[in-house]
């Protein structure tokens, strides 16, 4: 995997930290939203499973271009790229089998997007902030193999997506955080 150099211009932890709060409001607003609708696999519901990797696809993009600018990009963000694509489509077909289907395309997505997070944010552990980054993407790696296993069970729900967003959105703030306080120092 490519990572960044070992001396980010200063242009890279402004942009990180700029999309890492985008990211947090985001997740929170989605969350807070498909807990509200979790409750039947609907139209609303499943253009919002489909946003949320799309909205990943978005941020990942505007990573890129940020990392092409200042440095070597990530070619684990082009990776993570394609998953995300691949889930959006990969969630509109699940939706129309039910929610089993469903978690256990999410399932996928969670456990390689996770590994290639933690990928990313062990490259980039040089910038400060990362920790959070490289936690983040393991208890996504666990939580994935977690819906994946909701979905053989009669418990199978859509309302864990929502915590799971939302607690990858404080990660995303708790990184934003750090990385100005390491700004800063």
């Amino acid at each position: 995997m490519d990572t960044l150099t070992a001396t980010a211009p200063t242009g890279v932890p402004t942009a990180l930290r700029k999309l890492y709060f985008l990211r947090f409001g985001f997740a929170a607003v989605w969350a807070a939203l498909l807990f509200a609708t979790a409750d039947t696999l609907g139209a609303l519901t499943a253009t919002l499973l489909a946003i949320y990797p799309l909205f990943d696809v978005a941020c990942a993009v505007i990573d890129l271009r940020s990392a092409r600018a200042n440095a070597r990009p990530a070619r684990g963000l082009y990776v993570n790229t394609a998953l995300s694509t691949l889930t959006a489509i990969g969630l509109a077909v699940a939706a129309t089998s039910g929610i089993p289907a469903v978690l256990r395309v999410w399932g996928a997505w969670a456990i390689t997007a996770g590994i290639v997070q933690l990928l990313v944010g062990a490259a980039r552990r040089h910038l400060g902030g990362q920790w959070a980054m490289i936690a983040s993407g393991a208890i996504s790696t666990l939580a994935g193999a977690s819906f994946y296993a909701q979905a053989g069970t009669d418990d199978a729900s859509l309302t864990n997506l929502a915590g799971y967003a939302f607690i990858g959105g404080v990660f995303f703030l708790v990184s934003a955080l750090r990385l100005r306080r390491t700004r800063e120092v």
